[in-house]
């Protein structure tokens, strides 16, 4: 099958602080329950994603192009840019913003804690 990813736009709404835009490469119902979201994220110049927490789910991000500052779980500020991963355990607050002129591009994976998910064969 193939289709084109889902595109959606937030703008200040939930943890979007500013302008972001999601392009879903699948939806939950595909992914027999354990993903929730797998998605291509741009935030725009100067928006954020607010510190928030995961709770049964992990999320790393790979951030595909420009410049942004991830806040880790310890409150501690990172810069990251093109082949940075930034892994949230569950159980843990985290936080990206894009402080630069250009866009932020990453990929982001929300899926079940490792705990919660059958072991693969």
């Amino acid at each position: 099958m193939v289709r084109k990813a889902v595109f959606e736009r937030k703008e200040n709404v939930g943890n979007v602080q500013g302008v972001a835009e999601l392009h879903h490469v699948i939806a939950p119902e595909d992914a027999g329950g354990n993903v929730r979201m797998y998605a291509k994220a741009v935030l725009k110049p100067g928006a954020k994603i607010a510190w928030h927490q995961h709770t049964g789910e992990t999320e790393p991000y790979f951030i595909l192009s420009g410049h942004g500052i991830f806040t880790d779980h310890d409150k501690l500020r990172t810069e990251v840019s093109a082949g940075d991963v930034c892994l949230i355990q569950e159980g843990q607050f985290h936080s990206i913003e894009n402080a630069s002129e250009e866009d932020l591009a990453f990929m982001a994976l929300i899926y079940a804690a490792p705990g919660d998910v059958p072991a693969m064969r």
